[in-house]
């Protein structure tokens, strides 16, 4: 890598007609001589003063500790960078102003694939044969929806034996996540940071986060879908790691799910796999072969 410059090879996620995006904290982001440019005290990027390759890049995730220039924020918008504000780690999400890749190809192959019933199905059913790990028979949602709760029932119970966690059943208020005992705290912190990844995976792909091929209602709808794919593995290793060790006193709950989170989507690369995901789900055409 050139010395003061960020190197694609730093890019950690592949993007369909760019060549990725980088993580920026703990530092300011501005304009030198028509440049942009990452001055920083250290965090992702060791100390320095980096020059960003924005015109090759999808999205810029800015992380705690970081600022940005107005000037910086002109050059992206019009090279048609993204600008997301993240938690540590992009255990969460903040904003994504609309300066995404000019293509709609995606999105319109996502509308083409949510519109047609059939279609929809197909899809549905295939977020559900990555889950399962097997393809479901079933063309009719609610008996999918059915299936994943009994599934996911024995999966708590599992990643509780493994963790050596007690587990008594989930119990949560949607609107209070720090309500229950611990391991259902850490499992709506951890389903939280799972969302803020998919919301990343998804705004770096401009798809439509409204339009859901399993859930229906909510503005999220798409990006609870893709973070729905990593529920079984990720989320309840992350939830139930993160209550075991707060079992312990030391930290809270939030923040060691958070942190755990931050972890383990950077070995495990989750966002990347998203992103390959959401391509492999609605990046390409679906058969007539493949159709009822």
């Amino acid at each position: 890598m050139l010395l003061g410059r960020l190197g694609l090879e730093k890019a950690r996620i592949p993007h369909t007609d760019r060549h990725g995006l980088v993580w920026l904290d703990r530092g300011r982001l501005e304009v030198e001589d028509g440049c942009l440019r990452f001055v920083t005290a250290g965090g992702e990027l060791a100390a320095g003063d980096y020059q960003i390759p924005h015109q090759s890049l999808s999205i810029v995730l800015l992380g705690p500790g970081s600022s940005v220039t107005h000037d910086a924020l002109r050059l992206l918008a019009r090279h048609g960078c993204a600008l997301a504000a993240i938690g540590e780690g992009a255990v969460r999400f903040y904003t994504a102003p609309p300066l995404m890749p000019d293509s709609s190809a995606l999105a319109r192959q996502q509308v083409r694939l949510w519109a047609d019933p059939a279609t929809r199905m197909e899809v549905a059913r295939a977020m559900f044969a990555i889950r399962f790990g097997e393809i479901v028979r079933t063309r009719d949602i609610e008996v999918l929806r059915g299936q994943e709760g009994a599934r996911i029932k024995r999966s708590y119970q599992l990643a509780a034996e493994r963790h050596g966690v007690r587990w008594s059943g989930r119990n949560y208020d949607r609107d209070n996540s720090n309500a229950g005992d611990l391991p259902n705290q850490a499992l709506n912190h951890a389903a939280s940071a799972m969302r803020a990844a998919a919301a990343v995976a998804v705004a770096s792909l401009a798809a439509i986060p409204q339009l859901g091929f399993i859930h229906e209602d909510s503005g999220q709808s798409f990006v609870l879908d893709i973070a729905d794919l990593y529920r079984h593995d990720v989320t309840l290793d992350i939830a139930f790691g993160a209550a075991k060790e707060a079992a312990t006193g030391r930290d809270p709950v939030e923040r060691l799910t958070r942190q755990r989170a931050a972890r383990l989507f950077r070995q495990r690369d989750v966002i990347a796999s998203m992103i390959d995901r959401i391509k492999a789900l609605i990046g390409r055409e679906i058969t007539a072969e493949e159709l009822p």
